[in-house]
């Protein structure tokens, strides 16, 4: 099991705050302190990461940069620290492959949880080849590949996580509640309206032309996936 989580924060004092909490609870850390040394450093440790938390704001590279190139080679979870708390940051940062925001200063129950989400997820992914299909949209476990009319779909964990839920639980309705359980975990601090973002997120993606969303609104209620087709 992955246990290595790279930090990459210039701010001495926070980095060590954070190595100290994160080894007394089992995790091996590493830690840069710029763009350019957080590839380098990720390019040498990439088969080890289970997650990289990432700061906003660095010199050489900044944040944002360094994910859209660590998104180009992979689809390791990424959590943005940032003190800058606007709406459009949170959204330029999930747009560009984010899979979760913490915004400082934040206590670090709250980081250790949304750290939880993603080991739960590592340790819950399926071994097996499983293939889910409907209509042009293919999932493939294994493969951890989603494609639209044979065409590779770039999504982040969270995404692909929420995709693979509904695909897997065809014609069944779930309230925001649910989604936010079975995909983000009970630990999850965020507000429900974050599965409203990334539904629609995953309709643009999966989206094709002169056809309805693979992803129904019920009103009053929740989400489903839109008819019995999918299968696996």
């Amino acid at each position: 099991m992955k246990n290595t989580i790279l930090i990459v924060e210039d701010e001495a004092g926070l980095s060590g705050y954070l190595t100290k909490e994160l080894q007394f609870e089992d995790f091996n850390v590493l830690v840069t302190g710029d763009g350019l040394s957080a590839m380098a450093t990720y390019q040498e440790h990439q088969n080890e990461l289970l997650l990289i938390l990432l700061d906003w704001m660095l010199p050489k590279l900044d944040g944002m940069e360094v994910l859209r190139r660590i998104r180009k080679h992979d689809q390791v979870p990424v959590i943005i620290m940032t003190a800058r708390d606007y709406v459009g940051d949170k959204v330029a940062g999930l747009d560009n492959g984010a899979d979760d925001y913490i915004t400082k200063p934040f206590e670090i129950e709250e980081l250790l949880a949304r750290i939880r989400v993603v080991q739960r997820r590592a340790e819950n992914q399926v071994d097996q080849n499983q293939v889910y299909q409907l209509d042009a949209v293919t999932l493939d476990t294994k493969a951890h590949r989603v494609t639209v009319a044979d065409q590779d779909v770039q999504l982040t964990h969270r995404e692909y996580d929420l995709l693979q839920f509904f695909m897997a639980h065809p014609d069944q309705v779930f309230s925001r509640d649910d989604l936010l359980d079975q995909v983000w975990g009970a630990d999850f601090l965020g507000q429900p309206n974050v599965v409203d973002v990334y539904v629609g997120y995953l309709r643009n993606k999966l989206a094709q032309p002169d056809q309805d969303p693979i992803i129904e609104t019920v009103r009053g209620v929740g989400y489903k996936l839109k008819e019995s087709s999918a299968h696996a």
